[in-house]
């Protein structure tokens, strides 16, 4: 499987790439004093990316850009902004730099593309302006921006705990091809969370089997188990998601999974023909009026 690098130099400066990642399982073991639920999830990598060029600033400071087919804030609203101002501050330097962040991932998906956008501009700073931050210094920093931004300072593939910010890789890789679903619909993490009852016994029960699976390296059959604990909750604050859920598993496709909080729903295949995986597209569109795309697991 050939697939783009993480980076690439170009004239005009560094480009670095953004993945996007799929919540394989996501169990909630219950809410901390902190008022953060704790997480058991398995967390991967997929072959759909944002982009940020890097490149010398020609005025003071830094200047961040966006374009792409979807909407980023500008400025200091943007986690590629905080990441670069935490960067340079780690290590007490300040540095011009034009950020260019090209969008394809949509905010609200559930596909945690804010939290790689701020993962690369770390990790592409250091490397830019030869920073020489250990990848410690980095997952420190990358804690304090949001609880998924640590995750994509590795992987391909992690298990990840806490409110997310804890990582153990996971060996090996998890070859697979899935189907994205991208209703035009934005979740609101804070809502999901808000509505969410937790149900213990249904945690143990998915936990156990989770772990043994995960005892063996059988990442697809964690996969197979669909397991989302805000699955639930989505669907509350969001009818037409578990609506959406409904029609796509009629069509005979499997189970139907959802990606984090949402709004993304995915399901992994095994026929892997591109021909018939576009025509699978066209039903979808066709029954739905939602747009798909197919993404392999990322290997970096």
């Amino acid at each position: 499987m050939t697939q783009a690098p993480q980076f690439e130099s170009l004239e005009t400066g560094l480009l670095v790439r953004a993945p996007a990642k799929l919540n394989l399982s996501l169990l909630i073991a219950g809410k901390r004093p902190d008022g953060f639920h704790e997480l058991e999830t398995v967390m991967a990598k997929v072959d759909w990316f944002d982009e940020i060029l890097i490149q010398p600033g020609d005025r003071r400071g830094i200047e961040l850009c966006c374009e792409g087919p979807h909407w980023a804030p500008a400025g200091q609203d943007n986690l590629v902004y905080c990441a670069a101002e935490a960067v340079f501050a780690a290590c007490g330097r300040a540095c011009d730099v034009r950020l260019t962040l090209t969008k394809h991932i949509p905010a609200g998906s559930g596909l945690g593309g804010a939290s790689s956008d701020a993962a690369a501009t770390l990790i592409g700073l250091n490397a830019f302006f030869d920073l020489k931050l250990p990848r410690t210094r980095l997952e420190e920093i990358a804690a304090g921006l949001g609880s998924d931004v640590a995750f994509f300072l590795g992987g391909p593939l992690a298990f990840c705990t806490g409110r997310g910010e804890k990582t153990a890789e996971l060996p090996g890789n998890f070859d697979f091809t899935a189907v994205l679903i991208l209703p035009d619909i934005n979740v609101s993490t804070s809502m999901v969370y808000a509505n969410y009852t937790h149900d213990p016994r249904q945690y143990q029960l998915w936990s156990q089997r989770a772990n043994a699976h995960l005892a063996k390296n059988r990442i697809d059959l964690v996969a197979k188990m669909c397991a989302n604990m805000l699955e639930a909750s989505c669907y509350h604050v969001c009818k037409e998601l578990g609506e959406l859920k409904e029609v796509v598993e009629a069509l005979g496709v499997g189970p139907v999974c959802l990606s984090g909080s949402g709004s993304t729903l995915f399901f992994v295949v095994d026929d892997t023909d591109a021909e018939r995986l576009g025509l699978l597209q066209d039903l979808i569109a066709s029954k739905t009026g939602c747009r798909s795309i197919v993404v392999r697991n990322n290997r970096w």
